[in-house]
């Protein structure tokens, strides 16, 4: 998880270190190396702008994605969640939101995973895509899809400090898209 905390802050150097170290500690088809490491570089990649990479990355993770957690190996479907940006990196919305929606499929998996919350934000960014690449009724049925997933995200966060960027962010995505 220090990997994948460092890809996603933007320090791809160390993340990648991380998942080489524990490449190296554990054997191939290990869960830590399949799910972990290949989540962490997928991150990486995606900081540096190669989603395409990162869904490769991350489709070794798929059958471990929504194995269930134990104390010793937790898991948050973290893969899709990095899929679903990934996807939405690439202007895919069509295939970004079911990654985000297994977030929302699955609530007892994820307990406290702040992705949880995250997720209702990618699925309102993924709809608002469809809707901006789409026409006629499929457009309107996207837009009215991601204004009920903004609405639920900023129903979800009201109480955050305003401050926050990425409220901000959503609360400027649903003004704009209204």
């Amino acid at each position: 998880m220090a990997g994948l905390a460092l890809a996603r802050a933007g320090d791809s150097k160390h993340a990648v270190e991380v998942a080489d170290e524990l490449e190296r500690e554990f054997p191939e088809r290990s869960f830590i190396r399949l799910y972990w490491v290949n989540t962490t570089k997928a991150a990486a990649e995606l900081k540096h702008g190669n989603p395409e990479r990162a869904i490769e990355l991350l489709e070794l993770a798929k059958p471990y994605e929504a194995s269930g957690s134990t104390t010793m190996q937790p898991t948050t479907l973290y893969p899709s969640f990095v899929r679903g940006e990934a996807y939405l990196a690439m202007g895919d919305g069509g295939k970004a939101a079911p990654e985000f929606k297994k977030f929302i499929d699955h609530p007892g998996m994820l307990a406290n995973c702040p992705l949880a919350a995250l997720a209702r934000l990618g699925v309102a960014r993924a709809n608002a895509l469809q809707a901006k690449n789409s026409t006629g009724a499929y457009a309107d049925a996207a837009r009215v899809r991601a204004l009920a997933a903004y609405k639920d995200f900023l129903t979800l966060w009201k109480d955050a400090d305003p401050e926050i960027p990425i409220y901000q962010q959503a609360k400027a995505e649903y003004a704009k898209l209204q």
